[in-house]
């Protein structure tokens, strides 16, 4: 399995893909995202994946398991074999006494864990810049101009992209794999007419906000558009792209 798109990597959510098909996918580096305790795959498929490449695991540092000042039982479990990727993690995934722990101090001390590991950005963006340890920022609208910023404010470090990726041009399967998500976006919930339908039946306005919006925070289209794209990501100052495959790996493979 292999995609012509220039993609570095690509992001695998336990929920939605077996981890054993994703073996024959050549690519660099491999991102797991965190979707809950429930859903960690075992140490030896990671040890596995990672005997072949960079293997990131997504670490919620507020969640119990993983907080580096208190039960860090399931972050001492991970192979020695993977990489991380430290996050504030997401609520949908956090009880509650978990998204009251403070994310700064969790945060440096998981770096002092782990000098090499990468930060993801998402609603920490200022912590995240602060420790200097590579930035994996969500593509949106403004990811552009905000790395060109900090290039040209002189920061060096390394900057990765996750980006969700659609590899089809057409209109229908671009809003059933992207619409709900781009609509929770701010600008694009306040642009989107009252209730409506955010997949391929949206129609009218709606239909044209949901996919400019898809362009705007996903790569979506043939592999020489996604190629396009990439290049001018790396133009900028982005380092890595790591592409979520919203249709699905058997979609990816182009």
């Amino acid at each position: 399995m292999a995609t012509d798109t220039c993609l570095d990597g690509v992001a695998l959510k336990p929920t939605e893909v077996d981890l054993d098909t994703a073996d024959d996918l050549r690519m660099g580096t491999f991102t797991v995202d965190y979707e809950g305790h429930d859903h960690v795959p075992d140490a030896s498929t990671l040890e596995r994946l990672a005997a072949e490449r960079e293997v990131r695991v997504t670490v919620p540092v507020r969640a119990d398991g993983y907080d580096p000042l208190g039960d860090s039982s399931a972050l001492d479990a991970l192979p020695s074999q993977v990489d991380l990727v430290f996050v504030a993690g997401n609520a949908a995934y956090l009880a509650d006494r978990e998204r009251e722990r403070a994310v700064a101090p969790r945060l440096g001390a998981a770096l002092e864990r782990t000098r090499d590991a990468w930060v993801g950005t998402e609603g920490i963006e200022r912590l995240a810049l602060a420790t200097g340890a590579t930035q994996f920022e969500l593509l949106s609208r403004s990811t552009v101009p905000t790395v060109r910023g900090l290039r040209s404010a002189g920061f060096g470090g390394e900057i990765a992209v996750y980006a969700p990726t659609v590899l089809t041009g057409d209109e229908d399967a671009i809003l059933d794999a992207m619409g709900a998500y781009v609509s929770r976006r701010r600008p694009v919930a306040r642009a989107l007419p009252d209730d409506a339908p955010t997949d391929a039946t949206a129609r009218g306005r709606a239909r044209s906000v949901l996919l400019d919006a898809a362009r705007d925070y996903a790569l979506v289209g043939s592999n020489a558009t996604i190629r396009e794209r990439v290049a001018s990501l790396r133009a900028v100052g982005v380092d890595t792209v790591v592409g979520y495959p919203a249709r699905g790996l058997d979609a990816f493979d182009a």
